[in-house]
């Protein structure tokens, strides 16, 4: 296996480098207390794509900032019992909440599914800032030099996720002790967001996540692709790193690494030991600091791609709900 970070028996002590802020917990519980005083006004809109064994909806809702959110969900016509599991799910960045046929495998056992569109990024979900539409890319810095941390802007899509599973729990359909997140690379990252905002998850599928320990990826000279903003940054806001610190500490509050310790539910998470994209021990840095039930799934020669099988593993993983 070519080795493009640290060697295994590394990976399963390394516990970080981005400095973490003294007023992370704090932070977090004002960001959670400004959520929970929304009404988010949920909408439920009939798609126009429907399936014999399904129903499929456009659900929406008002988000911190007043934007509104909108998820792609589907309602299964057949359950096994009453009350059903949900999942939600979330995708990668600058992308969408994906088409409908890629969420029926879950309708047809009888699971509720929503997949979230991230504000501002590739689908209909809003930026609530000084424009609408999207803004694609761009999000880990955005709000980066505001006085104000509380406008950086993955804050308030952290805190989406966390909000759309409570809609979830709060349907009388759905049993909100058996809610599940899933997704990829952000969508990765947003599951244990989401797993550790509202740690009444029971169960998180991380696909290599993203948005783990900034200054790890920066020192390995890996501040491009996914994390290229980074780069971008230093270039052309602090050319000499004379605010380098700073910077990264900031940061540190949307560094997925320091949310981990909230999570109760069950983990599990899909690692590729050659990923120069999320490198593994900025995913590990997150995984070692988890002290819920947890394994992870490694695939030493895949980089940030499909992993043979891991889809299996996760449908079945998530059969546990």
């Amino acid at each position: 296996m070519p080795l493009v970070d640290m060697p295994l028996e590394k990976l399963l002590t390394y516990t970080g480098k981005n400095p973490r802020p003294d007023d992370h917990d704090a932070y977090w519980e004002r960001a959670l207390k400004e959520m929970h005083s929304i009404d988010p006004k949920v909408e439920l809109k009939k798609a126009a794509f429907q399936t014999p064994f399904a129903e499929c909806y456009d659900l929406f809702w008002t988000g911190v900032g007043g934007a509104r959110i909108h998820a792609k969900f589907v309602k299964p016509k057949q359950t096994l019992s009453a009350k059903s599991p949900a999942i939600a799910q979330f995708h990668g960045y600058s992308g969408n909440a994906g088409e409908w046929h890629g969420l029926l495998n879950q309708a047809a056992r009888g699971y509720y599914i929503a997949s979230m569109d991230c504000r501002g990024q590739g689908g209909s979900s809003e930026d609530a800032g000084s424009v609408k539409g999207t803004t694609h890319h761009g999000h880990i810095i955005r709000g980066l030099d505001d006085p104000n941390p509380d406008k950086m802007l993955f804050r308030n899509i952290f805190l989406d996720t966390a909000q759309l599973c409570r809609i979830l729990m709060d349907m009388p359909e759905i049993d909100e002790k058996r809610v599940g997140a899933m997704g990829g690379s952000q969508g990765g990252a947003l599951t244990l967001a989401a797993a550790a905002l509202e740690p009444r998850v029971a169960r998180a599928a991380s696909t290599f996540p993203f948005l783990c320990d900034y200054q790890r990826v920066w020192e390995m000279d890996l501040a491009k692709d996914a994390y290229g903003e980074l780069k971008t940054y230093f270039r052309h806001f602090d050319p000499q790193h004379k605010r380098e610190k700073e910077i990264f500490t900031k940061l540190g509050y949307i560094d997925i690494q320091y949310l981990a310790p909230r999570i109760k539910g069950e983990v599990l998470m899909g690692v590729g030991l050659i990923d120069t994209i999320c490198p593994p021990s900025t995913q590990f840095a997150a995984y070692n600091k988890m002290t819920c039930k947890k394994r992870y799934e490694l695939f030493p020669d895949f980089g940030h791609e499909g992993l043979p099988g891991f889809g299996d593993i996760v449908y079945e993983f998530m059969g546990g709900l």
